[in-house]
């Protein structure tokens, strides 16, 4: 027998669940008004399941969705290269409450060391919210935009970046962009302005931007539309994949398990033992 709190508690889960799932309300009223107990406890537990369910498959199809090179989470996450900024906490970051407040991140160092990463498990964190996300290099964004603006289709393109609640944009200004794909791109800076988050990574100081875009004042268009609600995550090292290069781990020296060509050489020679 359950007591009249918990099954108040079980009907009113019961009516969430419906609205959750769009059913009718008079689920919620005929349970309430003729249910028994093991009814009552036996359809919030099945709804609960279907909620459950079909938020799960939601977190999943966003994944897909976003495009992810990889998949990616701040599980294990090494932060001894990072230096997040005063007003931003590593809490806040891995809970990417920076996307309901539409803010930006730029993740700025040289390669190899974690900015990928973190950009990734910041967009599979969001997913995993409900949010829209999508992943592009800027390289493969520009050719993107360029094709639809050739197929006449750029509007369509840009309507769907606009429905995103955080767009990732990796690698900026790794490959230079000429005039026409630095005018696209500023495009998508402009329409995401105080409309939904950024997450840029680059090895290039703002200073340098000009060169890679092609125009100093479009340059500094983007930079002062970014930083006005952004972030600046600061990464320093060295590069993790050198670091862990497979080259490096397979030349070891004598001794260590492994034969050195001189010795290999010297067991050749003729009267060696």
């Amino acid at each position: 027998m359950i007591t009249a709190s918990v099954r108040t508690g079980l009907e009113e889960g019961i009516l969430a669940c419906c609205k959750s799932l769009f059913l009718t309300s008079a689920i919620p009223e005929l349970i309430r008004r003729d249910g028994t107990p093991k009814q009552i406890e036996y359809l919030a537990s099945a709804l609960q399941s279907e909620v459950d369910r079909r938020e799960e498959n939601k977190r999943d199809r966003l994944v897909k969705r976003a495009r992810f090179p990889t998949y990616k989470t701040f599980e294990s996450y090494e932060y001894r290269c990072v230096k997040l900024p005063p007003a931003l906490s590593r809490e806040e970051l891995e809970d990417v409450r920076f996307i309901e407040e539409k803010n930006n991140l730029v993740l700025y160092g040289p390669v190899g060391i974690g900015k990928t990463h973190m950009a990734i498990a910041a967009g599979v964190s969001a997913c995993m919210k409900g949010y829209k996300v999508r992943f592009y290099t800027v390289t493969e964004l520009v050719l993107k935009l360029a094709e639809a603006r050739k197929n006449g289709t750029l509007e369509r393109l840009r309507s769907d970046l606009n429905s995103l609640d955080l767009l990732i944009l990796d690698e900026w200004g790794y490959v230079p962009v000429d005039r026409d794909g630095s005018q696209l791109l500023f495009r998508v800076i402009s329409d995401s302005y105080e409309s939904k988050s950024l997450l840029l990574t680059t090895n290039l100081e703002f200073s340098k931007w000009g060169s890679i875009f092609t125009d100093d004042q479009m340059a500094a268009a983007m930079i002062d539309r970014l930083v006005h609600h952004g972030h600046l995550i600061l990464f320093e090292g060295h590069s993790y994949r050198m670091e862990h290069a497979l080259m490096k781990q397979t030349a070891r020296q004598p001794g260590a398990g492994a034969v050195s060509r001189d010795s290999t050489l010297e067991a050749k020679r003729p009267g060696s033992p």
